[in-house]
């Protein structure tokens, strides 16, 4: 009998590690649960990382990772840049990949196999030409909420980075309900920065707009109990009914694969139910030498165990810190392990996205700590829209918090009335993050019903692409690069 082709989907994640891990959740979980033909496009030097989460069912495409004087040799991924300084250039020469996404498509026309669609980060907006050239659908990943962003396009759109004079206004985000407001240090950098329209991050910006108001849909690492009406509201800025597509949390959706390096699970397991504070900054955000020192001394003050997960190979805690028992500091750890520890009832967070999202699933209350990005957007809605947080709120006039401050705010979550309350708010979120995914769940639906109109989208195709206009469009690429 002649074997059915299973449909596929190629994946092409931003070669930074928040970024990446919750693409291959969802393509793990669409091999083994849809039995789709998944393949991830990535480069040589992020390809071990992959191969760790992956089964081997999923398949890598690889491209050889562009030559830039400006980039230091051999990093492949924001996380190893030396400052976020190099972020624009990283994005501008990984842009030199279009010509092998471009031969990879012409290649799978020719043998009749185009994907349903492509799955893109938002940082590879030419992704979209391409997609266009062989007619496949581009769904656009952002790795945020609906709330965040429909606030930066809000802003993108509505304001400038003159409209935020003052460091103690606060600003109403435009088409937002009346009590959406935010203060000038919640706006990302990146548009209070963007004034110049030659400055490398303006273009940037506008061409990421362009191509995502322009793409097919939006895959969204969330659910539709704690989006409210911003999911509408964010879609009001996409054209042709380009559609939001819920389907987190991500994190949900398989299991990884990597072990416990160190140790810490172990280490949890000897310690109290809800005793342990989880503390963690994810791996773009920079510590000074002196912030770490403060919290160490806010951490050994607050009385309370510690987990805290120091990247800075280079840093050494005071010596009586180091051979105490109260807390154990480490360079990794499997985070959405530990926080499902029942020892962790706390996490000290920069609340990155996935952070947020792996303590709400977890039950795991957080004492906040927005560092870049739409970090403290992230922020409000855990704080101000659901109660399911604290803010760690006063920093110095030289930029650092201090010991006093993380040591009320971390005895604060773990043993004060507020941190009962938050407590019990993200239990509730994570009951329903739980729900969303499991058969008859809003997130469950929604990727059911994304693959189903992918599917009605290539029947209603004409097949009948050009191959000698393909052809030619496919040598001026190969030339352009």
């Amino acid at each position: 009998m002649k074997e059915v082709k299973k449909d596929h989907i190629l994946i092409f994640p931003f070669m930074a590690q928040g970024h990446t891990i919750p693409l291959l959740h969802l393509a793990t979980f669409l091999s083994t649960h849809h039995h789709l033909q998944i393949t991830i496009i990535t480069t040589s030097g992020n390809a071990p990382f992959l191969r760790q989460y992956l089964p081997s069912s999923i398949n890598l495409s690889i491209f050889p990772f562009p030559s830039s004087p400006l980039l230091p040799i051999g990093v492949e991924s924001t996380d190893h840049l030396s400052s976020m300084d190099l972020h624009p250039i990283f994005v501008t020469t990984i842009a030199h990949l279009r010509p092998h996404l471009h031969q990879l498509l012409h290649s799978l026309h020719l043998s009749n196999s185009l994907p349903l669609c492509l799955i893109s980060d938002f940082f590879l907006p030419w992704t979209l030409d391409v997609c266009r050239l062989f007619s496949v659908p581009r769904l656009v990943f952002h790795g945020m909420s609906t709330f965040s962003m429909f606030i930066c396009k809000s802003i993108y759109t509505h304001l400038k980075p003159s409209s935020f004079t003052s460091s103690d206004e606060l600003y109403h985000v435009p088409g937002g309900p009346p009590s959406l407001l935010l203060s000038r240090h919640q706006v990302p950098d990146i548009f209070l920065n963007s004034g110049d329209p030659n400055d490398p991050t303006t273009i940037i910006l506008a061409e990421h707009n362009t191509s995502d108001i322009n793409s097919w849909g939006i895959i969204v690492n969330s659910f539709s109990f704690i989006e409210r009406e911003y999911t509408k509201l964010f879609e009001s800025f996409f054209q042709n009914g380009t559609r939001a597509w819920l389907i987190g949390p991500l994190s949900l959706l398989s299991s990884p694969t990597l072990t416990d390096e160190g140790d810490c699970l172990r280490w949890l397991n000897d310690k109290e139910m809800n005793s342990v504070v989880y503390v963690a900054f994810g791996t773009q955000a920079h510590l000074t030498a002196e912030q770490l020192e403060e919290v160490a001394n806010g951490l050994e003050a607050a009385e309370c165990e510690y987990l805290w997960v120091v990247r800075d190979a280079s840093w050494r805690p005071p010596e009586r810190i180091t051979t105490g028992e109260r807390g154990k500091i480490v360079r990794w750890a499997p985070q959405r392990e530990v926080l499902q520890h029942e020892a962790v009832g706390g996490f000290v967070s920069h609340c990155g996205w996935n952070s947020v999202l792996e303590s709400m699933v977890a039950g795991v209350p957080v004492l906040t700590w927005p560092m870049i990005a739409e970090q403290a957007i992230n922020e409000m809605m855990i704080v101000d829209e659901f109660g399911a947080g604290l803010r760690l709120r006063k920093v110095g006039a030289d930029g650092v918090v201090k010991k006093e401050e993380i040591k009320n705010g971390v005895r604060e979550l773990m043993v004060g009335e507020k941190g009962k309350r938050v407590r019990k708010k993200m239990e509730e979120l994570g009951r329903m993050a739980m729900e969303a995914v499991e058969d008859g769940g809003s997130s469950h639906k929604s990727l059911s019903e994304l693959i189903e109109e992918l599917q009605r989208c290539r029947n209603r195709e004409d097949d009948g692409l050009e191959l000698e206009s393909l052809h030619e469009n496919h040598q001026e690429c190969i030339k352009m690069s």
